[in-house]
């Protein structure tokens, strides 16, 4: 296979999965050669989002426009990817979803570098963990900050913050 027929097969996929019309509150992304679908968030994880991003809000640079669940597409890399929160075009934030935390834990830290996603905090409900990733560069982040509930995430600039977690709450026990 020639490296110009990857791109092609990728873009294929992308505009396919672009196309479809998942039922209302479902994300559809692609990584890779899957189509990945999960279901809406609970009040839990909305809780736990909007206790992040009044912060970052209120840190936000000049120019960046904060997005919920909105499609970040590359062409290049096949790759469609719908973060929980993210900052035009610098950062992006995900809390774990319960239904498929491999997607959120695995493949989407796979997948941002690559995309140059500068900074991607993960939070984890069912674990009560923190992950920041930086400096991606060669399809990898070569920074990882790991914490937990309670603790304040060096947040590098351009937001140049800590983040304040001791009030997000984890999933109930299954």
């Amino acid at each position: 296979m020639s490296e110009f027929q990857v791109p092609e097969r990728h873009a294929r996929l992308l505009a396919y999965a672009q196309s479809l019309n998942p039922p209302s509150g479902w994300k559809v992304e692609v990584s890779g050669d899957e189509i990945i679908m999960t279901a809406g968030p609970s009040v839990i994880h909305q809780r736990n989002l909007q206790i992040v991003r009044e912060q970052f809000d209120a840190h936000r640079p000049a120019g960046l426009m904060p997005s919920e669940n909105t499609d970040l597409a590359s062409p290049n890399t096949g790759k469609l990817r719908n973060p929980d929160l993210t900052y035009i075009p610098v950062s992006t934030v995900e809390l774990v979803s319960p239904s498929n935390p491999e997607n959120d834990l695995v493949g989407k830290v796979r997948d941002y570098p690559l995309m140059h996603i500068p900074l991607y905090l993960v939070i984890d409900p069912r674990e009560g963990a923190l992950t920041l990733h930086s400096e991606p560069d060669g399809g990898t982040y070569h920074q990882r900050w790991t914490g937990k509930f309670g603790d304040l995430v060096p947040v590098p600039a351009p937001f140049g913050f800590e983040l304040a977690t001791g009030e997000l709450i984890r999933y109930p026990a299954a």
